[in-house]
């Protein structure tokens, strides 16, 4: 059974859900596990590649982006992407988009991340909803900025 965690942002500032969902990733990479980052869009996902090693002084997350011609990108911990999900991706997912990923169900672990925006907090709620219907272990954090 996945268990689904939405991270709620008191701010509606885009860039501050980057900077979590980049915690998040640095986080479950320190504890073992493959990640896989899904982004709206190429460039929200060339974006967050380039957050990965600004984020937080002396962190290192190894990364890569999975359209990335270097032949070690399957090999890398953290995979970003916008597109189809890789067959092999099924530990943690983090979820940037305001829609369910089609292949949820493969994953142990799903970070929901979701900034103050009510548009994105209402997609949001159709996602729990889709989640709880779904068999899912739901729970939420609320995040200060």
């Amino acid at each position: 059974m996945t268990q689904v965690d939405f991270y709620i942002l008191s701010t509606d500032n885009p860039s501050d859900g980057s900077v979590l969902a980049c915690k998040v990733a640095e986080k479950a990479f320190q504890a073992g596990h493959r990640i896989y980052i899904q982004a709206e869009s190429n460039e929200a996902a060339a974006r967050l590649n380039d957050l990965l090693w600004t984020f937080k002084q002396g962190s290192f997350v190894p990364h890569n982006l999975v359209d990335s011609p270097e032949s070690s990108a399957a090999a890398a911990p953290v995979l970003i992407g916008h597109a189809t999900i890789p067959d092999d991706q099924d530990d943690v997912l983090i979820n940037l988009t305001d829609g369910v990923p089609a292949s949820h169900s493969r994953f142990k672990r799903i970070a929901e991340i979701i900034h103050g925006d009510e548009q994105r907090r209402a997609a949001a709620r159709q996602r729990y909803r889709f989640y709880r219907e779904n068999g899912c272990r739901l729970d939420s954090h609320s995040i200060s900025a």
